[in-house]
């Protein structure tokens, strides 16, 4: 589809590319999409410092995500400084990252990188439950974190993240990639703030994902550690819901889960379900699971139906099942047609350049702080409440 034609179909969509057509995101390379948890998203170099000016370390590799997240960060002109990796087993990790980017030192402990006074932020994908009081030793140090979701697993976590913000004007970013680091995502975001279907009224989030049982660590298994199944993934569709709705807070309505074709992890919630009210009178559902059959080309069939009082939109994010392998489709339904838009290369990821920009001039354009915690509020609370369906 060229440029003329995409912008040509729709008002609401042409005010939403208008963002980005001066520097679309053509060039993608080929991401690994039948495991999630190595789910890695390349786009187009699109740097908003020059090369050493935003210099940042990257620890705790226990989770894949830390490739998506360096990815992010290095395309938006951030420079990867350290590496740190004090478990063995994730040592080839640690070496596939240094080998991409040769100038990163391996730092030989964490205290080495928070006492680099150069580095101004750390990215880390580490044991869910660990992500939380890393965080803090990072802000305390006076840098900016950023850590893979979901942020935490205890609502005490929380608190203190909190209160160390507050104490360091630190920052505390999530990776929530299902929105920031998909086109169809972002496009969605600003189809909606442009009013293409009206007010908002409910949000149906699916986020279903491949187990890959064998290939997991010991601790994706471990209730405390991981945190639940709306704790982890979950949090990826409360934060779309806020965004979506436009809400600032909700409620938890309804939450279950249930672990229901794995006897022998009986720790692991194979499947969850929520249901939140808005403060704006939105509403929302979603569903997180895993149990991806192994037919399907993708780690996951995520889709976001958004419901507004002028029209629908449906994304589908990874692929369009037994249609089209190649994801970030868009369905735009309003008051005067129906409409189908492939946004693979048109958006781009801004979320990572804003977000370098909001470590360095002390401003929240990317995400807010509010907006960030609440979300991982809302699936702690969720988790909290869940009922045990088996």
């Amino acid at each position: 589809m060229n440029r003329r034609h995409f912008l040509s179909q729709t008002a609401g969509a042409a005010a939403a590319f208008s963002l980005f057509a001066a520097t679309p995101a053509r060039a993608f390379a080929e991401v690994q999409k039948a495991d999630g948890m190595n789910y890695a998203p390349q786009g187009k170099p699109r740097p908003v410092v020059k090369a050493g000016e935003f210099p940042f370390a990257a620890a705790f590799l226990d989770h894949g995500h830390i490739t998506g997240m360096v990815n992010g960060l290095t395309e938006a002109g951030a420079t990867l400084q350290w590496i740190y990796e004090p478990n063995p087993e994730n040592f080839s990790r640690r070496d596939a990252l240094q080998q991409r980017f040769p100038s990163a030192k391996i730092a030989k402990s964490f205290e080495e990188i928070l006492d680099d006074p150069a580095v101004k932020m750390v990215a880390a994908a580490a044991v869910p439950n660990l992500r939380g009081p890393i965080g803090c030793r990072v802000m305390r140090a006076g840098k900016d974190y950023f850590t893979d979701k979901t942020p935490f697993t205890e609502l005490a976590q929380l608190a203190e993240a909190k209160e160390i913000v507050e104490q360091t004007k630190r920052r505390y970013f999530v990776y929530f990639s299902e929105r920031l680091h998909t086109e169809s995502g972002m496009y969605a975001t600003d189809l909606v703030q442009n009013g293409a279907i009206g007010k908002v009224i409910q949000v149906l989030g699916l986020g279903p994902h491949r187990l890959n049982k064998a290939s997991r660590p010991a601790w994706f298994f471990e209730r405390k550690k991981y945190g639940g199944i709306l704790c982890d993934i979950g949090s990826h569709q409360f934060e779309q819901f806020l965004t979506y709705a436009g809400a600032s807070d909700a409620t938890v309505a309804h939450a279950a889960v249930g672990n229901f074709a794995n006897p022998s992890t009986p720790e692991l919630e194979d499947f969850g379900e929520a249901s939140l009210v808005g403060d704006n009178a939105t509403s929302n559902y979603i569903r997180v699971d895993w149990f991806t059959p192994d037919g399907l080309g993708t780690w996951g069939d995520g889709r976001i139906v958004i419901l507004g009082t002028k029209g629908y939109i449906e994304l589908r994010k990874y692929l369009d099942v037994a249609r089209e392998k190649s994801g970030d489709h868009v369905y735009l339904v309003d008051e005067k047609s129906e409409r189908h838009f492939n946004v693979t290369g048109q958006v781009g990821f801004r979320f990572f350049g804003e977000m370098i920009l909001d470590c360095l001039n002390h401003t929240e354009k990317a995400m807010t702080q509010a907006h960030i915690f609440k979300a991982a509020e809302l699936c702690l609370l969720a988790q909290e409440k869940a009922q045990r369906l088996t």
